[in-house]
């Protein structure tokens, strides 16, 4: 029975590192840049995401196997859960885990590095010539990586002799599950002093990408309806190019036979004309890609389901728009509970893993894990939610050095060392987010599952209470119990245990690690509340095109807007559109522009480039 429990459970997790390697492939495919692609960076990236994706979602099958061990009706452990089958089970994850955290540790230090060098030596010129070689290229990558192996080396030394947190010991000698944190063993001392360096490295980015990209990403789905469809867009385009192109034309014949030339006022108007012009031609060529004009069926179809879909991209916005408050309400009910009953305050850096305030995320997983394996769907969804709101978070922001802009992750326009870049920072941001998603979005789900003892006097030390017929006494499972039975029957999972052995060994690093997540909060509240109000530029440099065909497509409409453009670009018709010139020729705020729409209650987009005298004519509007 153990067995096939336990192997039913590790079946689930390859079946879900199967859909990890599928979505970590989507994601460099889809941001690598097609023309520059190869086959080493897309092989190093590919691996690097699949293994951070892949150590963030062992924890649920840790919670599932610990817990797996405990009848949770009784409150008592199994009757194949002996201890040594217990110590198998968590011998496995021990292995596991510190399998994956080293190689992720690896990969971001060492192999990532090394690669981004390998693809900055390359030469085209010398290569054609034939003045470099394979070997001096390798020496060339490794000379630079050599730094990385150097900080590798000293993380392990200083986490292999520097001392325990010996006060602690003595503050809480008599808390077992406290004391058993503690080790005096240096090797995996090391081990958790390095990764709980690159874990406060990685909360750093967490903070700075997580937050605002988990502000960004329900509300981007939710704005990315389009006011104006692709036929009323390329109707009206066409129109007002038309009523242009003939003022232009006219302004032309009033300058012939003229000595001067046209006149300052003309002149502007000109001028202004002209730089519409430009405006409405990309608009109309915008309108035409989006319509499919002159491509085959299969992309005229892919459109239109596009198109069909977009009500659901926007409930989808929606939704997780509420899973982002639901988490962040979450988050600040945690720290709030961690400042104001933590056994062990700021020597351990508030560890707390049963909650005392009710946490609505820490109790929908909970709940839910007594049924595997929804709570491992709905880890999953979470996880992927924070993940890619950190994908949004660097998009938006770029790849920076202090306010400098070193690269820019587009989709399709990703360079290959912005890809290594990028793939670094999410393997830093995973590692933060491993501790966020286990120490404050649900702690008493990732260290104990839905475990229970029962909270009765044992009559020998060895045996169970039996709680058949006193189910009050059937006890969540906690670090503070004071019932020795909790220590026999309570298996904390092995990923909350090395998160928590780190921050009591190294006290400093557990605070650094608790407060940032107060900023992590502040920078969300502050992103979501401009964001109400205002639609934020995504790389002003590189994202020219993006900025002003989302200003083309109205990005701050209505839905009610949104859901008529739908319908058009469904079928295929644009409504409203007037074909009639004159309005053109106005300075000054004399003279209203047809904007090439009748008044339905909709407003086409505002041609950019259209100015006054007075009005600043001729800017481009980021808006």
């Amino acid at each position: 029975m153990a067995l096939l429990a336990t192997s039913l459970l590790w079946v689930s997790y390859a079946v879900c590192l199967g859909i990890l390697a599928l979505i970590s492939g989507l994601f460099i495919f889809t941001y690598q840049k097609p023309g520059e692609r190869t086959i080493t960076i897309t092989l190093v990236s590919l691996l690097t995401i699949f293994s951070l994706l892949a150590t963030l979602l062992l924890l649920p099958v840790d919670i599932a196997l610990t817990s797996s061990t405990v009848d949770r009706k009784l409150g008592a452990k199994k009757s194949w859960a002996t201890p040594n089958a217990v110590d198998n089970i968590t011998l496995q994850l021990k292995i596991v885990y510190y399998t994956l955290y080293s190689l992720d540790a690896v990969l971001c230090l060492l192999v990532v590095p090394f690669t981004y060098f390998w693809y900055e030596e390359d030469d085209q010129v010398e290569r054609e010539e034939g003045r470099q070689t394979v070997g001096g290229r390798l020496w060339g990558a490794f000379k630079y990586t050599i730094a990385f192996l150097v900080l590798c080396v000293i993380l392990f030394l200083v986490g292999f002799f520097v001392p325990v947190a010996k006060k602690a010991r003595d503050d809480h000698r008599n808390l077992d599950y406290f004391r058993d944190l503690l080790t005096e063993n240096h090797g995996e001392r090391a081990l958790t002093f390095s990764i709980g360096i690159l874990i406060t490295l990685g909360t750093i980015l967490y903070t700075l990408y997580t937050a605002p990209g988990l502000a960004l990403l329900p509300l981007a789905l939710i704005k990315t309806a389009p006011r104006v469809s692709a036929p009323q867009l390329h109707a009206t385009s066409a129109s007002q190019l038309s009523q242009n192109r003939e003022r232009q034309r006219q302004l032309d014949l009033r300058n012939e036979g003229r000595d001067g030339g046209l006149e300052t006022r003309d002149r502007r108007e000109l001028e202004n004309l002209v730089r519409e012009e430009r405006t409405l031609v990309r608009r109309e060529r915008l309108a035409t890609e989006r319509e499919g004009t002159g491509r085959n069926f299969f992309v005229r179809a892919a459109i239109k389901l596009e198109a069909l879909f977009r009500p659901i991209t926007l409930l989808a916005g929606l939704l997780l728009l509420l899973v982002a408050l639901v988490v962040f309400a979450s988050m600040l009910i945690t720290m709030i509970d961690k400042l104001k009953n933590s056994v062990c305050g700021t020597s351990c850096g508030y560890l707390l893993a049963h909650t005392k305030i009710f946490q609505p995320l820490n109790w929908i997983l909970t709940l839910t894990s007594k049924i595997f394996p929804i709570d491992y769907v709905l880890f999953l969804l979470l996880t992927l939610l924070m993940f890619f709101s950190s994908v949004v978070g660097i998009a938006t922001i770029g790849i920076r050095f202090l306010w400098i802009q070193l690269f820019s992750l587009r989709p399709g326009k990703t360079t290959p060392n912005a890809m290594l870049m990028a793939t670094v920072l999410l393997t830093l941001t995973a590692l933060a987010l491993n501790y966020s998603l286990a120490m404050i979005v649900a702690p008493q789900y990732a260290t104990f599952g839905a475990q229970t003892y029962c909270d009765r006097p044992s009559h020998h030390p060895d045996t169970q209470p039996d709680c058949s017929n006193h189910s009050s006494a059937v006890r969540a499972c906690s670090e503070r119990a004071e019932n020795p039975v909790a220590k026999m029957v309570c298996t904390p999972s092995v990923g909350t245990t090395f998160l928590n052995r780190i921050m009591v060994n190294f006290p400093f690093l557990g605070l650094l690690n608790f407060y940032a997540q107060f900023a992590f909060l502040g920078i969300f509240l502050v992103v979501f509340l401009v964001m109400l109000f205002r639609v934020p530029k995504l790389d002003e440099e590189g994202m020219e095109d993006d900025e002003r065909e989302a200003e083309e497509e109205g990005l701050l409409a209505s839905t009610g807007r949104r859901f008529g453009a739908t319908w058009q670009d469904l079928t295929g018709r644009a409504q409203g559109v007037k074909r009639s010139g004159g309005g053109y020729g106005a300075t000054g705020g004399e003279g209203a522009v047809d904007r090439g729409t009748e008044d339905h209650g909709e407003e086409a987009a505002v041609p950019v480039g259209l100015g006054t005298e007075r009005g600043g004519g001729g800017r481009d509007s980021n808006w």
